[in-house]
């Protein structure tokens, strides 16, 4: 099976056409920056790097920092091994290593913050139940002695020592939150509240991913921190938007009564996991195996897309940073779902033409009715973020979505999706 090395991307430019060569930066104490390639090897290439085919020593690509897990195409199974060595992370004295909680870790958003924060040299728990998660997210830290997974569920208490408390455990995807409404809202407010019990007993630094959608179908915009939002509390979406909005709650309950120190990060889209159900992976996938693109609603509806290591780079420096109030973590290129679907065909050809294949036919965009609920505009004020931690977003929509194309990629070709 092929393999798509870093080296073998073209150069990555940010918005200004400057070289981005490493992820995160020095800011308010904390020094946060590892090489890009380096945090390409652990995500950007098929999970199985050893084929069991007949002709195995050209399928081959040795690694020194990947699993050696066998793949049985005939068969469509997988033999895993254990890592032969882990990635080289940061030899933290004692005073400067954090132990690091993060809720939700093995989910797409908490797997790369895991990444950075092992590379880091930092000591990280993960919990996670696994109803949207996947070990195999994390498993290449598995037996590291700074890392740790646990399966638990956090609507039950947990007791543990840590320095900073990252809450990222909640379905984020309409088709996961409403399989189960009532389960979302207790995962909101039960987990919450047992990770805010926690800080309070460790005195630790809590951070709690809340979401654009606390904004609900916004009659402002661009969506600023200060604006309540337009939530219609008893629609399909309200177990996850009001839910969010009432973890914000007990969060600066906890602050007001207890004087936890908290982090409020609203997300804005990010490019997510294959199977995520939402826009960005939909098209991507829909258009890699050939299906015509499903455009809901007429297209004119917006959203602001931004990329993962965007995101953990905000998240790193708002729970560094002495900022107290919400801040928007999200990008500000405003596209039509429309102009985006043509972007994502756009870019999906271009890689398979780099890559040698040849379509049978060009993915036709398909127009289907609109969710109920559905945002018309969603574009975030970023002014806080600017200002307060010095951070804005560095990757374009476009270079973006090319590296998730050609993840996606890799993971349709290992058989994983």
């Amino acid at each position: 099976m092929s393999q798509l090395l870093p080296t073998e991307l073209t150069r990555t430019l940010d918005k200004n056409g400057k070289e981005i060569k490493t992820v995160g930066f020095l800011r308010f104490g904390f020094d946060s920056e590892v090489p890009i390639d380096l945090v390409r090897t652990l995500y950007l290439r098929p999970h199985y790097i050893i084929s069991a085919s007949a002709d195995a020593k050209d399928e081959t690509v040795e690694a020194q920092n990947q699993s050696k897990s066998i793949y049985y195409p005939d068969t469509h199974a997988v033999s895993y091994t254990t890592l032969s060595r882990f990635p080289p992370v940061k030899l933290l004295s004692p005073s400067v290593r954090k132990r690091v909680l993060v809720t939700g870790g093995a989910g797409f958003v908490g797997s790369h913050l895991i990444d950075r924060l092992m590379l880091l040299g930092h000591e990280v728990t993960v919990l996670d139940n696994f109803f949207t998660g996947s070990k195999t997210t994390v498993n290449h830290w598995v037996g590291h002695p700074n890392f740790e997974l646990v399966r638990h569920d956090v609507i039950e208490p947990f007791m543990i020592e840590c320095d900073q408390i990252y809450h990222l455990a909640c379905p984020a995807s309409p088709p996961h939150y409403q399989i189960d409404e009532v389960k979302t809202l207790q995962t909101s407010f039960m987990g919450t509240l047992n990770m805010l019990e926690l800080a309070k007993r460790n005195k630790a630094r809590f951070l709690i991913t809340s979401t654009s959608e606390v904004y609900g179908d916004p009659e402002v915009h661009p969506q600023y921190e200060d604006y309540w939002g337009h939530v219609n509390p008893i629609g399909p979406r309200a177990c996850y938007d009001e839910g969010k909005r009432v973890a914000e709650t007990l969060t600066y309950g906890f602050q007001h009564r207890d004087g936890v120190d908290v982090r409020v990060a609203r997300i804005f889209n990010t490019y997510v996991n294959p199977a995520d159900g939402r826009v960005v992976s939909n098209f991507i996938v829909q258009a890699l195996r050939g299906e015509d693109i499903t455009v809901y609603g007429d297209g004119s509806q917006t959203r602001s897309f931004q990329y993962i290591h965007d995101l953990i780079d905000g998240l790193i420096a708002l729970m560094n940073s002495n900022e107290t109030r919400p801040v928007n973590i999200g990008n500000s290129d405003e596209f039509t779902i429309g102009d985006f679907a043509e972007l994502v065909r756009e870019i999906v050809e271009k890689v398979q033409r780099d890559d040698g294949v040849t379509p049978s036919r060009q993915v036709e965009i398909v127009y289907r009715p609109i969710p109920t609920d559905d945002p018309k505009r969603r574009r975030p004020d970023t002014t806080r973020a600017k200002e307060t931690l010095n951070w804005q977003p560095r990757w374009s929509v476009r270079m973006g979505i090319e590296e998730m194309v050609r993840y996606f990629k890799a993971k349709l070709a290992e058989g994983s999706i």
